[in-house]
This record gives structure tokens, C-alpha cells and sequence, in this order.
């Protein structure tokens, strides 16, 4: 009984201090300032109350949304100007934004590939997002989404295919080693190389560059090439190397270090080209091997000019789904999607929502007249009284030819006459320049259609009442607005 009662009473005291121990760790790491951890870090984070509203957001997070902390804090995922894109460039639909998944599922979301269109940028953001939600009960939930920037992976073009398949041959080595015998280390070889060598990728690779050099390779080209690659320069020469049988050839390669993104040089890239033939033809034949060489030059050129220019046009392609391209507001189909998050944020936070919509009054005199330049001159300045007179949270188009549309959330039923008289009044005083030093004016036909939260969900019912507004307004004198005020 002694011996059992020692055994247990040394096991317990064992087991006290080891508790302890844990305890101490975890006070110590408790200890931590996790607001400092997330203010430093190098992800976006954005926390949300369970109504979806961002309570907090690090500086990376309002760096990538290009934000202030005023603009963030507070906004919902029903707020206009949240549109979000899948990886396919489809608008998302507001129940599929990973902060909804996460609390309809109470699941987490790893790894979403979405795209943010709006804010202060027309640019389309990509990023790979990832949410969990935190808490016991939903009134103190809290739903955490993290967000990486994937733009430049995403609109990235593959060289791959290009480098794989160039007649030229491309050979890639370290930079961690350049001395004699072992370095630099071959890590990446193109089926040009193996055409033209003898070697096969899996022979080649781990091998230096000198395996294919010999006695009658030119000293003195090396080492201009080694102190070169010393130096991290771009080198080009023309060298004797032998391929796996021993069979002599020339080779004209440059030489040029690839950086990483801190700026390091990691690895150096050989383009070869196979100029055996060149170099034992007659002089006659020099400055055809010039031409071909300025060909070479300019072809590289050539393609990294269209590589540029398909980079331009996709980046354009995405903008023109969601903006009008002669006055680079909201086109039609990104209206139709704000409109229906401000109605939806009008019914959480009350208030009654005006419906507008004018059309520039004898706008085909003004083709006919002064030109269709002067007429998208005309478009281009009234789009740009909209986005100075309506405030940010207003939402608003080019609805089609010289029709504009919007909407916005009044405080009072009277503020829809502010609204119209604001906007008639900029439009009467706009004036455009035609040739010379001339100017001309224009007025607009305006229609209004004020309604409750309650009763603004068929949007297109809304913006036809304010359409048959403007057409009373068009039928009675032009120049005016009228507002239809629905209970």
C-alpha cells in the first residue's frame, strides 16, 4: 500500500507541473497584440458582424480595395459598390459572395478565385479568397475573409508553349555558382537543345554549360561570358561547343540574368541559336546574315509588342462588360446590378428610393448639325455632371443612345425635387465647344418616379414609370422634369 500510494502521489505532481507549464505558454502567447499581427500583414483581412457589416479591416485589406478605412467600415455586402465576378467573368450572384456561403453553411471557403469591379479603380481586381466564421451564437458571430492579390497571375500569359517549341534554343542555369568546374548548374533545357546536342533533358540538367565546350573553344570569348555573369550583365558571343558525339558547331547565344521580385538575380537565361553554316559561308553571304539577324531582333520586339497589346485588349474586354466605353460610366447591365443592391439596402436601412431617367432634347438635331463628335462630346459631358452631382452611394448609367438613368436613396419624399432641379439646372448651364470658339447649349426631358423600399423591387416597372414621365415631359414643352410619387 505505501509503494502504490508513492506511485500515485509522484504521478499527480508530475502531471501538476507539466499543467502548469502549458498554462504558462498559453498565457504567454495570449500576451500577443493580435491586432498588431493582422495590422502587419502582408494578406488583406476583413472581418464581418453576422449581418455582414465590416467592423474591421487591415491596411493591407484596404490597400487591395483600393479604400479608405471610412469608405469600408460599416458597408454591407449589399452595398452597390461591392460587384463581384467569378474566375469565368460572370457577375456573382449576391448569395454565392463567400461571406454569405460562410454563414448560410457555417462552412469555411478556401481558395476562391473572384473578381472586384468598382471602387475608386474601373480596373478588375482578382483575388484568392478565403472565409470561416468565429463565435457561438449569431449575435456574436464574426465572419473573417482574407483576401491574396492574384492579378498579375491571372491576366499572365504562358510562355511555356513559346519557349518549349522556339527553334532557337534556350538553356536556363542557376546564378549560386559560376565558378569553374562546377558551375552554374543547368536546371531547364528546351527540345531545340536536345535537337540540336545529342543531350536529353534528364542528361543535361545538373550539368554546366561547360560539358558542351572543348580545346578549340575560344578562351577569351569565356571569359568575357564568365566576367559577365560576375557582374549579373547581359552578354552575347559567338562560341565553338561540341554535341554529344563530338561533332563541332557554333553557336551565337546571349546571355541575360532573371531577377525575382526582390530584385535578386536567381538564374541566367542562354538563347542559342545554331549558326555552324553562317560562320564557314562566303562574304557574299554576310549581309544576308545580318538581315536575318535584325529579323530576329525585330521579331522579339514584334512579340513582345502583341504580347502587350493582347494584355491591353483583355483588360479592355473586361472594362466593356461593365462600363460604357464612350463615357466610361456603368453601362446598362452593371446598372441593373447596383440597382438592385442599393433597393436592397434602401429595405434594410429605410428610406425612399427616386428612379430617374432623362434624354437630351433634339439630340439628332445636334448630329445633323455639328457632327456625331460634337454629339459624343455632348455624352461625355453630361456623364461627367452625373458622377460630380450624384454622391457615391448613388448609382446611375448610360442607359442607351442619349438616355441616361439612375437611382438614389432620398432621406425625405421632397429630396427627389433637389435631385431634378440640381441635375437640369448643370445640364442648362453645360456648354460645349463646337468649332471655333463657339459653343452651344442643350436641355434635357426629365421623368421621376418616387417609391418606398417596399415597393422598388421590380426595378424594370420603376424605370418604365419614370420613362413614360419623361415622355409627358417631352409631349409638354421639353426642358423640364416630372415626378410620379408612389405610396
Amino acid at each position: 500500500m505505501v509503494f502504490n500510494y508513492f506511485y500515485f502521489f509522484s504521478f499527480n505532481l508530475s502531471f501538476y507541473y507539466e499543467l502548469n507549464f502549458y498554462e504558462k505558454i498559453m498565457k504567454d502567447i495570449s500576451d500577443l497584440n493580435f491586432k498588431n499581427l493582422l495590422e502587419y500583414a502582408q494578406v488583406g483581412v476583413v472581418i464581418h458582424n453576422w449581418d455582414t457589416s465590416i467592423v474591421y479591416i487591415n491596411p493591407t485589406g484596404l490597400a487591395l480595395l483600393k479604400l479608405d478605412y471610412e469608405q469600408a467600415i460599416g458597408r454591407d455586402i449589399y452595398d452597390p459598390h461591392w460587384t463581384l465576378i467569378d474566375e469565368q467573368g460572370n457577375l456573382m450572384a449576391v448569395e454565392d459572395y463567400p461571406v454569405n456561403v460562410v454563414k448560410s453553411t457555417r462552412k469555411k471557403v478556401v481558395n476562391k478565385v473572384l473578381g472586384v469591379v468598382g471602387g475608386s479603380s474601373k480596373e478588375i481586381s482578382w483575388f484568392m479568397a478565403n472565409a470561416y466564421f468565429e463565435g457561438h451564437d449569431d449575435d456574436k458571430n464574426f465572419i473573417v475573409v482574407t483576401l491574396s492579390d492574384i492579378s498579375d497571375a491571372k491576366q499572365q500569359i504562358s510562355f511555356h508553349d513559346v519557349v518549349e517549341n522556339t527553334q532557337d534554343m534556350v538553356v536556363i542555369t542557376d546564378a549560386k555558382n559560376i565558378k569553374h568546374p562546377e558551375g552554374p548548374k543547368i536546371i531547364y533545357v528546351n527540345k531545340a537543345f536536345e535537337i540540336l546536342t545529342g543531350y536529353s533533358s534528364s542528361e543535361i540538367i545538373g550539368e554546366t554549360p561547360r560539358i558542351l565546350q572543348g580545346n578549340l573553344t575560344d578562351p577569351q570569348a569565356k571569359q568575357r561570358i564568365y566576367s559577365a555573369l560576375e557582374r549579373h550583365e547581359e552578354v552575347t558571343e559567338t562560341l565553338l561547343n561540341y554535341d554529344v558525339r563530338g561533332r563541332p558547331y557554333w553557336v551565337e547565344m546571349n546571355i541575360i540574368p532573371l531577377k525575382n521580385k526582390f530584385d535578386e538575380v536567381t538564374h541566367f537565361a542562354a538563347i542559342q541559336r545554331d549558326v555552324s553554316k553562317s560562320k564557314f559561308q562566303t562574304e557574299q553571304l554576310e549581309k544576308r546574315n545580318k538581315d536575318l539577324k535584325e529579323l530576329k531582333i525585330n521579331l522579339e520586339n514584334l512579340v513582345q509588342e502583341r504580347t502587350f497589346e493582347l494584355q491591353q485588349a483583355k483588360s479592355q474586354l473586361e472594362k466593356i462588360a461593365f462600363f460604357d466605353p464612350l463615357t466610361s460610366i456603368p453601362n446598362r447591365r452593371f446598372f441593373s446590378d447596383q440597382v438592385n443592391k442599393l433597393v436592397r439596402s434602401s429595405i434594410r436601412h429605410g428610406g425612399p428610393v427616386a428612379f430617374g431617367i432623362f434624354d437630351v432634347d433634339n439630340f439628332k438635331l445636334v448630329n445633323d448639325t455639328y457632327g456625331h463628335n460634337v454629339g459624343d462630346r455632348l455624352l461625355v459631358e453630361l456623364a461627367n455632371i452625373l458622377t460630380h452631382i450624384l454622391r457615391i452611394d448613388d448609382v446611375f448609367c448610360r442607359f442607351g443612345g442619349e438616355e441616361f438613368a439612375f437611382a438614389v436613396i432620398l432621406k425625405e419624399v421632397d429630396d427627389a425635387e433637389r435631385v431634378a432641379e440640381k441635375l437640369i439646372n448643370a445640364i442648362r448651364n453645360l456648354k460645349v465647344p463646337v468649332e471655333g470658339e463657339n459653343t452651344i447649349n442643350v436641355t434635357v426631358s426629365m421623368g421621376l418616379n418616387v417609391v418606398s423600399p417596399s415597393n422598388s423591387t421590380d426595378i424594370d416597372d420603376q424605370i418604365k414609370k419614370s420613362d413614360a414621365a419623361m415622355y409627358q415631359v417631352k409631349k409638354s414643352g421639353k426642358d423640364r422634369y416630372k415626378i410620379i410619387y408612389e405610396s
